[in-house]
C-alpha cells in the first residue's frame, strides 16, 4: 500500500478508535492542556446589552481568580460569548452552538426570560447545564423537566411579585395597577402579582400590556389614573421602559403615578434612554445586590478593586453598571468551580448532580447553605432583595 494510503488507513482507524472509546466511556475529562469552556449566551449588542457587558465582566473576574489559583482540575477556564440580541430564534441558535461545542460544560444565561423559555428544549436535549444569571421568570427553572440542567442565581418572580407588591403598600399605595410586557416575563409577573394580592388581600385595580417596540403608552397611564391607581407595578426591560417613564412625563404633574418597578429597566443604559430629566418621576425598582451598599463588604472589596482595575470606563463603585448581573455571574461561577471539582469531571450530567449537593459557600451577595437542592434550583429568595434607583448621573443607588 502507498506510503500515504497507509498514513490515512492510520489516521481513520485512530478516528474510530477514539470515537467507539468515547462512545463507551462517555465523555472524557479534560487535560492541563484543554480548557474548560464556560458559554454565555446574553444580550450584548441591542437594548439590554448593559446587562450582557455586566454578566460577562463578573464571569470573567470570577474565571481569572480560579485559573490564578490553578484552575479546575487541573485546567484552565475560558469564558466564550454568544449574543442573542434578545431574539429567541438566535438564543436558540447559540444554545444549539454551545451545546455541541466539545469542552462547554456549562453556559450563563443573561436577561429576557423568553429567550431563556425558548432555549429550554435544546438546554435539556444536550443536557447542557444552564446558569441563569439575570431572567427571572418562574417557569425558566420550574421548568417540569426532569431531570433539570437549569439553576439561577437571580430574582425569581414568584418572589418578586410579592416583595414589590409589599413594597409598593409600604410606601403607602393601597391601589395598584399593573403595566406589563406581553411576554412569558409579564405573563410570569401577572401570576406572582396577583398571587401577592390575594394573599395580602390587596386589589389590583387594572392591568394594562404592552409588545415589544411600542412607542407610546399616554393612554395606558391616564386609564390607570382615571380608574383609580394610585401606583404603577411596571414590568419592563429598558426600551419599554423608557417609553412608560417619556410618557409619565407627557402627563399633566396631576395625573402623574410613582413607579414601582421589575429591575429589567436596569439592563440598558436607561438615562440615555429616556433621554431627560426624569428625577420629578417617583420610581423605585427591585434589585439583589449593591457595590455601593454591599452584604458583605469584606468580600466585595476585592471584586471592587478587580472591577476598577480591568475596566477604564468606571473609575468609581458608583459607574459600576447593571450590577446585580455582575455579582450574580461571579457567584455563579464560582459554584460552577465547585461542583465541577466535587464532580471530578466535565461529565454535564455529573457536575449537574454536584450542583444540587454543593456544600455551604459564602458568596458575594450571601452565604449559601447550600445554593441548590434536588428540590430547590433558585439560589435567592426575597430576603434578598432590595429597592434602588437612579441617582441624578444614572447610577444605581439604593432607595432610601
Amino acid at each position: 500500500m502507498p506510503e500515504h494510503l497507509n498514513k490515512t488507513m492510520t489516521k481513520l482507524s485512530l478516528t474510530l478508535l477514539f470515537a467507539a472509546a468515547t462512545f463507551v466511556a462517555g465523555p472524557l475529562t479534560v487535560n492541563a492542556n484543554t480548557p474548560i469552556i464556560v458559554g454565555m449566551d446574553a444580550d450584548m449588542s441591542s437594548g439590554a446589552s448593559v446587562s450582557g457587558e455586566a454578566i460577562k465582566r463578573g464571569a470573567q473576574i470570577a474565571i481569572d481568580e480560579i485559573n490564578a489559583r490553578g484552575g479546575v482540575l487541573g485546567s484552565q477556564l475560558e469564558l466564550r460569548v454568544l449574543d442573542h440580541r434578545g431574539n429567541p430564534a438566535r438564543g436558540k441558535d447559540n444554545i444549539e452552538e454551545l451545546g455541541e461545542t466539545e469542552g462547554v460544560v456549562a453556559v450563563v444565561g443573561g436577561i429576557h426570560t423568553p429567550v431563556a423559555l425558548a432555549e429550554l428544549d435544546i438546554i435539556h436535549q444536550n443536557e447542557l447545564i444552564y446558569l441563569g444569571a439575570w431572567a427571572a421568570g418562574t417557569p425558566v427553572v420550574d421548568n417540569g423537566r426532569d431531570p433539570n440542567y437549569v439553576f439561577r442565581v437571580s430574582v425569581r418572580d414568584q418572589f418578586a411579585g410579592e416583595f414589590l407588591l409589599l413594597a409598593a403598600v409600604d410606601r403607602g399605595h393601597a391601589s395598584p395597577c399593573l403595566l406589563l410586557e406581553e411576554t412569558g416575563w409579564g405573563r410570569s409577573s401577572e401570576r406572582a402579582f396577583k398571587t401577592a394580592a390575594k394573599k395580602h388581600a390587596t386589589g389590583i385595580v387594572d392591568i394594562q400590556w404592552f409588545k415589544w417596540g411600542v412607542s407610546n403608552l399616554s393612554e395606558h397611564l391616564r386609564l390607570f389614573k382615571e380608574r383609580g391607581c394610585d401606583v404603577v407595578m411596571l414590568v419592563a426591560n429598558p426600551r419599554e421602559g423608557a417609553v412608560a417613564i417619556r410618557s409619565m412625563l407627557s402627563l399633566d404633574k396631576s395625573q402623574r403615578l410613582p413607579i414601582v418597578s421589575h429591575w429589567g429597566i436596569t439592563g440598558g443604559d436607561f438615562s440615555a434612554a429616556v433621554g431627560q430629566d426624569f428625577s420629578e418621576i417617583d420610581l423605585v425598582f427591585l434589585q439583589t445586590y449593591s457595590f455601593i451598599n454591599p452584604t458583605h463588604p469584606e468580600r466585595a472589596a476585592q471584586v471592587i478593586e478587580s472591577y476598577l482595575t480591568r475596566h477604564d470606563d468606571v473609575s468609581t463603585v458608583e459607574e459600576i453598571a447593571a450590577p446585580v448581573g455582575t455579582a450574580h455571574a461571579y457567584d455563579l461561577i464560582h459554584l460552577l468551580a465547585m461542583a465541577l471539582e466535587t464532580a471530578g469531571t466535565t461529565d454535564r450530567a455529573k457536575v449537574r448532580e454536584a450542583l444540587e449537593n454543593l456544600p455551604e459557600y459564602n458568596g458575594l451577595i450571601r452565604d449559601y447553605a447550600p445554593a441548590f437542592t434536588p428540590e430547590r434550583h433558585d439560589a435567592l429568595d426575597a430576603s434578598d432583595f432590595s429597592l434602588a434607583r437612579f441617582a441624578p448621573n444614572g447610577a444605581i443607588v439604593p432607595a432610601e
